[in-house]
């Protein structure tokens, strides 16, 4: 497994990426407010409420009707910024850190926001369609994260990334080398664990929205794999 720690890219088209920074405080903040406020039993009723529940999206399943719920429609986008264990946080924040900015640079604030938001949707749609009978709740921005990095992918696939190899070793390697790795990783486990006890097909699903959307979403300015993206 790779960790990506700094990439070095300079910011082309505006001055900060608010918008990656404001969506890792809101992740943050709401997994600071579940743990500290919230009883391990309050932490787990927080997850099936609002976060995406398979059988329960296609009316298989209820929640109790005494249970704090988001609408069943709304879980889909709702369970993206929740987060209850602390590596699974710092994992995601990380990724969005080092890649969401030139994304976000690459796209505009509202553009990305808006991207991290339908690529989040297209990760709990691919993970509730594969596992329609899960009676689990899916929470995490992994999905959302999955489509910046394969926007990152498609806008800067030469730079090399400084990162840690099987999450301790040093290592400055290609970004094509390093996400496609990541990429065989997702799929390989998404194989091997077929009743989504870790949202594999989340990550797979956001990663092939974010291939989709991508030449829509970005500036006539930016370029994909070093080409213009649209005439």
């Amino acid at each position: 497994m790779f960790i990506p720690l700094h990439d070095g890219v300079p910011l082309r088209f505006m001055r900060a990426p608010y918008v990656t920074h404001v969506l890792i405080a809101l992740c943050v903040l709401l997994y600071l407010l579940l743990t500290l406020r919230e009883s391990e039993t309050g932490q787990i009723a927080v997850a099936a409420g609002f976060g995406l529940i398979p059988s329960v999206l296609f009316g298989t399943a209820q929640l109790p009707a005494e249970l704090l719920q988001a609408p069943t429609w709304l879980t889909p986008l709702s369970n993206v910024f929740l987060h209850l264990g602390l590596a699974h946080l710092l994992g995601n924040m990380l990724f969005l850190f080092v890649f969401g900015d030139n994304v976000e640079d690459a796209m505009g604030h509202a553009r990305f926001l808006l991207f991290f938001c339908l690529c989040g949707l297209g990760g709990s749609l691919a993970h509730a369609l594969v596992n329609p009978a899960s009676e689990q709740p899916l929470i995490g921005a992994s999905g959302a994260i999955s489509g910046i990095i394969a926007a990152y992918l498609m806008l800067y696939p030469r730079v090399r990334i400084w990162g840690l190899a099987f999450n301790w070793i040093p290592l400055r390697i290609t970004a094509l080398y390093a996400i496609l790795a990541w990429v065989l990783f997702q799929l390989v486990q998404a194989l091997l664990d077929p009743d989504g006890h870790v949202g594999w097909w989340a990550h797979l699903g956001g990663l092939a929205t974010g291939v989709a959307l991508t030449p829509v979403f970005i500036h006539r300015q930016a370029r994909l794999f070093g080409r213009p993206a649209r005439g």
